[in-house]
């Protein structure tokens, strides 16, 4: 027992021996290195003390936050957009109220904290990590379709490209892109608006290819709408039912 713990000592000292001895080879700073940080310490006491007290004004400003006109312009041009979208392509394609408030808020708040962001020290990094955060957002008590979706992504950016305090005439011309670009391909103005809808189908034997225009005229007859193409999305044997998906021109 008395021998292992010699050991056990006699080992930590030649440990701690080589350590010290390592320590004692390492050089030592020269003489023109230590000319070279006197050098700089005294180039940099000799800043002018104006040059410093302006960086710092500047610091201080960039880190307080100021209401200004430009503000208001933004948040102006915001909403004169989001308006837009949804007064003329939104609400009469969709109809749907309960998800305007959802929009107009996303975007209220996202260009507010934008705003605070891009005045801070975490900037447009913060910000954008942010949009990301609330662009990719799922609800949990009930699923948002793909054109819901698109929208929120919409408004989102929105709040986020004038919440940086663009110049009011730049901030104007990309809501406006957005805004027309948005109309040309929601509505009836280029292309076709496809609405579909999913229904329950009892005639089973009418799913299969080959009686593929007796299915569509039958859908035709029962729902009064002009189909033009379907989709079996699943079949239940065992009560004769599928799930079909209609397509139709509005």
């Amino acid at each position: 027992m008395s021998t292992n713990c010699v050991t056990q000592t006699s080992s930590r000292l030649i440990l701690l021996l080589f350590i010290l001895l390592s320590f004692s080879f390492l050089p030592a700073p020269t003489q023109a290195q230590s000319t070279n940080a006197a050098a700089a310490a005294t180039v940099a006491a000799s800043d002018d003390s104006e040059t410093v007290k302006v960086k710092v004004e500047k610091m201080r400003e960039k880190e307080e936050i100021e209401i200004t006109s430009s503000f208001f312009i933004s948040l102006g041009i915001d909403l004169v957009a989001v308006l837009l979208i949804i007064v003329f392509i939104y609400h009469p394609n969709y109809k749907k109220m309960d998800t305007i408030f959802t929009f107009i808020l996303f975007n209220v708040v996202i260009f507010l904290l934008t705003f605070v962001l891009n005045k801070v020290k975490m900037s447009m990094g913060a910000a954008f990590g942010l949009f990301a955060v609330f662009s990719m957002l799922r609800y949990r008590t009930e699923g948002i379709g793909i054109k819901d979706m698109t929208y929120l992504f919409i408004f989102v950016a929105l709040g986020l490209l004038s919440g940086i305090q663009m110049n009011p005439y730049e901030s104007g011309v990309i809501c406006g892109i957005i805004f027309i670009v948005t109309l040309l391909l929601d509505t009836k103005l280029i292309l076709k608006k496809e609405l579909s809808k999913q229904v329950k189908f009892e005639r089973i034997e009418l799913v299969k290819p080959d009686k593929r225009d007796e299915l569509v005229a039958e859908l035709m007859d029962r729902t009064g709408l002009p189909v033009h193409r379907v989709v079996v999305d699943q079949m239940d044997y065992l009560r004769d039912v599928a799930d079909i998906t209609i397509f139709y021109y509005e």
